[in-house]
C-alpha cells in the first residue's frame, strides 16, 4: 500500500486539482456559447402568437351568497356588479375583483375577460375570444366547452389546468372591427 502524498491531502493541492478539472467543462461551454450565438437567425422563423387574455377576475362557487357578501366586504371588498336575486355579485378591492356565484359555478374558476379593461370598459382593439382559442388548440391545448369559430359576438370557452382547476375565457364584446 502507498501511503499518499501530504500534498494530496493538503487543501490547496485538492481545490488546485478540482479546478484543473472543471477547465475543459468551462472550455467546452463557452465555445457552444460563442458559436450558437454567433449563429445567423432565420428570418421566416415564426415567433409563437400572442395570447392576450383581457382582464382577469376569480369567480368563487360559493354555499351562501350573503355571508360570502359580508365576508368579503369585511375585507375591504365593495359589490360592484351583478344581481342578488339571481345568486351572482362582483365585488372590488383596488384592481382585485372576484365574482360571488350561488349555485352557478361547480368550482372556483379562473376567469379572463378579452375586450375588456380592469374598469369593465370595451377595448377599441383586443384579441378576441375565438382567436386566443385558434392558438390555443394549435399549441395542443384541450378544450372542455368552445366557442363557435363562426360567431362573431360575445363567447366563450372552457378549458383545465392540469390540477383541475377550470379557466373560463369569457367574451362580453363583440368581435373588434379590423
Amino acid at each position: 500500500m502507498v501511503a499518499p502524498s501530504i500534498a494530496a491531502t493538503e487543501p490547496a493541492a485538492a481545490g488546485k486539482t478540482t479546478m484543473n478539472a472543471l477547465v475543459p467543462v468551462f472550455v467546452a461551454g463557452l465555445i457552444a456559447g460563442v458559436l450558437t450565438t454567433g449563429l445567423p437567425q432565420d428570418p421566416q422563423a415564426k415567433k409563437p402568437e400572442p395570447v392576450d387574455l383581457g382582464n382577469f377576475s376569480v369567480s368563487l362557487a360559493v354555499k351562501d351568497i350573503k355571508s360570502s357578501r359580508a365576508f368579503y366586504e369585511k375585507l375591504g371588498f365593495t359589490e360592484v356588479a351583478g344581481d342578488m336575486k339571481q345568486n351572482w355579485i362582483v365585488l372590488k378591492n383596488g384592481t382585485t375583483k372576484i365574482g360571488l356565484f350561488q349555485g352557478m359555478l361547480p368550482r372556483n374558476t379562473l376567469t379572463f375577460n378579452p375586450g375588456w379593461n380592469s374598469a369593465k370598459e370595451t377595448l377599441q382593439e383586443f384579441q378576441d375570444v375565438r382567436e386566443i382559442q385558434r392558438v390555443l388548440k394549435e399549441r395542443g391545448v384541450t378544450f372542455q366547452l368552445e366557442a363557435d369559430a363562426k360567431s362573431e359576438g360575445p363567447a366563450f370557452f372552457q378549458i383545465t389546468d392540469p390540477d383541475g382547476n377550470p379557466i373560463l375565457v369569457d367574451q362580453h364584446v363583440a368581435k373588434p372591427k379590423r
